[in-house]
């Protein structure tokens, strides 16, 4: 049978050699000397270490614990210095794993850590330097402590920024400004920093801002009405017709953003928020360098630079223009669209019509260039009255129409001098404007400018066949065409209009004829000069005498003896009623 063995007492045993051997006491006492020599450290926390030696594939690191602990060579590719004595920061991720072993990490020292620091910026308001590392939607994504970080493109700058990508792979100064560890995420702004510095530019520049005074900048905006200008912490406006002596249609014709321009202070409001600022103001006013040799009367050349309806503006040279009035377009009497003779960065010439150098004014003309038909010679053998000529209608009025002849020479009809048989009340009853109309010359007054004219003269007057035919007492067809509280208008022979009072409408059966009736009406009044007859109905069943009978000098001598063969007179009896009728029929 084999013994149970003995339980080993290290008590009994005795060391010879070299220190003897120690007892109980002598052992915890030599113990807690070792223990003295040992760092105390915990899991979880960052601890210093020192590189005791390096592998192919761990660092060894000592951090007076009474093991080394590993560390993964690959968390020390940003340290390919990496040598036998460095001191580096690792977190204790292990006192002992089931070998025994230390477990460090230096990747999480390094989060901690940084973390750590970033809460110590945020705190202190610290100024800490970020590596650009790229561009993200809406700004950019920099290193601090090798924890990634958010720039927001708004905080890069006081002004906006175009192009991020000029600040990638590149370091600038920050302020951690939030922190949410829930997410990790860490929004820093490096335009806080521009801003307290520009806040001190600004109390300077606003100390000793005085109008007049000279200063540099930099385009931060343009607008339609102008640009707004960065002096420093300080905007001012530059408008648009401060950029230049010339016309100027827009900002950008002149300047870009980003441009670094040289401005004068023009005003500023007291509390100094509203600057304006010139840039022309630097140069010499383009009036001042006019050639002495231009005066009223010369002749210029320029390019037209706006169109109005009142006329167009000519510029000699920049900052310098003339207004050529719609009226000295042309020798016509009538206005039109200045569009018709010039557009806009056209060259054109013309001459001088008035000039002030002291206002800075100029009037100019383009008609002056061409001879005024009024002065030709030939002009009253040409329009002499009772010449026929055709022209077009420029313009319509309650008195009549406007019609040129020719460029410059422009006649009157009067409304009266349209019809013989119409009663026209306004002269888009008879045509329209850009019509060709025929017309013979009444009368001309070439000192005046003045030209009478007529249509209806192209025509023998009818009225003086029509006293003839339509005398007081003579029976007519008539249809009412009109009707109104003042009376009827009815339609006679021939085209004639003749007016009715409504007590003369009157039928025989008592009752009132209406518009659209055809009656027989009875001349009551006739009127040659003012072109009036007057007719009633009613007469046409009261009235019980003898018929009326044509003026006597109208009267025809009758044509045979015999009564019985002698027809009674008809219109186509009559030659002018003949011709005037066949006048109408073709009217």
């Amino acid at each position: 049978m084999s013994k149970t063995p003995e339980v080993f007492d290290w008590d009994k045993v005795t060391t010879k050699g070299l220190g003897g051997s120690y007892s109980a006491a002598e052992r915890a006492q030599m113990e807690a000397l070792i223990e003295g020599t040992l760092t105390q450290v915990s899991e979880k926390e960052v601890v210093k270490g020192s590189v005791v030696g390096i592998s192919d594939r761990d660092v060894i690191v000592n951090i007076g614990f009474k093991s080394d602990g590993l560390v993964p060579l690959s968390e020390f590719r940003d340290m390919p210095e990496l040598k036998v004595g460095d001191s580096i920061d690792v977190f204790v991720e292990n006192q002992e794993d089931p070998n025994g072993q230390l477990i460090l990490s230096r990747k999480k020292a390094k989060i901690l850590t940084a973390w750590d620091n970033i809460q110590k910026a945020l705190d202190n308001d610290l100024v800490i330097e970020a590596l650009v590392k790229r561009r993200t939607k809406g700004g950019l994504i920099v290193d601090i402590f090798g924890i990634e970080a958010f720039l927001p493109g708004s905080q890069i700058d006081v002004k906006p920024i175009r192009d991020f990508d000029i600040y990638v792979g590149k370091k600038m100064e920050v302020k951690v400004v939030k922190i949410n560890y829930a997410n990790d995420n860490v929004v820093v702004s490096h335009k806080v920093l521009i801003e307290k510095d520009l806040e001190n530019q600004r109390q300077v520049i606003l100390t000793n801002l005085e109008k007049g005074q000279v200063l540099e900048g930099v385009v931060k905006n343009i607008t339609n009405f102008g640009v707004f200008i960065d002096l420093g912490g300080v905007d001012g406006l530059l408008h648009i017709t401060d950029i230049s002596w010339g016309r100027v249609s827009h900002p950008e014709e002149v300047l870009k953003l980003d441009d670094k321009v040289t401005i004068v202070v023009l005003d500023f409001g007291e509390d100094k928020k509203r600057i304006s600022l010139g840039m022309k103001q630097l140069t010499p006013h383009p009036w001042d360098s006019l050639p002495a040799d231009v005066q009223v009367g010369s002749k210029v050349r320029g390019r037209i630079v706006n169109v109005a309806d009142y006329g167009a503006f000519l510029e000699l040279m920049p900052g310098v223009e003339g207004l050529i009035h719609v009226s000295e377009m042309s020798w016509s009497q009538h206005l039109r669209n200045p569009q018709e003779f010039v557009k806009i960065g056209s060259e054109v010439d013309a001459v001088v019509l008035t000039l002030d150098r002291n206002d800075r004014k100029m009037s100019l003309g383009i008609k002056q260039l061409t001879e005024d038909p009024w002065t030709n010679p030939a002009l009253l053998t040409k329009y002499a009255p009772g010449t026929k000529h055709n022209g077009t209608v420029r313009n319509l009025t309650n008195f009549g129409l406007f019609v040129e002849l020719e460029e410059g020479i422009d006649g009157l009809v009067h409304v009266s001098d349209l019809s013989w048989t119409k009663k026209i009340k306004h002269p888009s009853e008879f045509t329209k404007v850009g019509e060709k109309i025929d017309v013979v010359v009444l009368e001309i007054d070439a000192d005046s400018r003045r030209l009478a004219l007529g249509h209806k003269q192209l025509e023998e007057n009818p009225w003086d066949t029509f006293e003839t035919v339509f005398y007081v007492g003579s029976s007519h067809k008539g249809t009412i065409i009109a009707k109104n509280d003042k009376g009827a208008t009815i339609e006679l022979p021939y085209g004639i209009e003749g007016m009715a009072a409504l007590k003369n409408l009157a039928k025989e059966d008592g009752t009132a004829a209406e518009v659209g009736e055809s009656l027989d009406f009875k001349v009551t009044e006739f009127h040659k000069d003012e072109r009036r007859i007057v007719v009633s109905h009613s007469r046409t069943h009261t009235d019980t005498g003898e018929p009326a009978e044509k003026p006597a000098a109208k009267k025809k001598a009758p044509k045979a003896e015999n009564k019985e063969d002698e027809k009674p007179e008809t219109l186509g009896d009559n030659e002018a009623l003949a011709a005037l009728k066949e006048q109408m029929n073709k009217k």
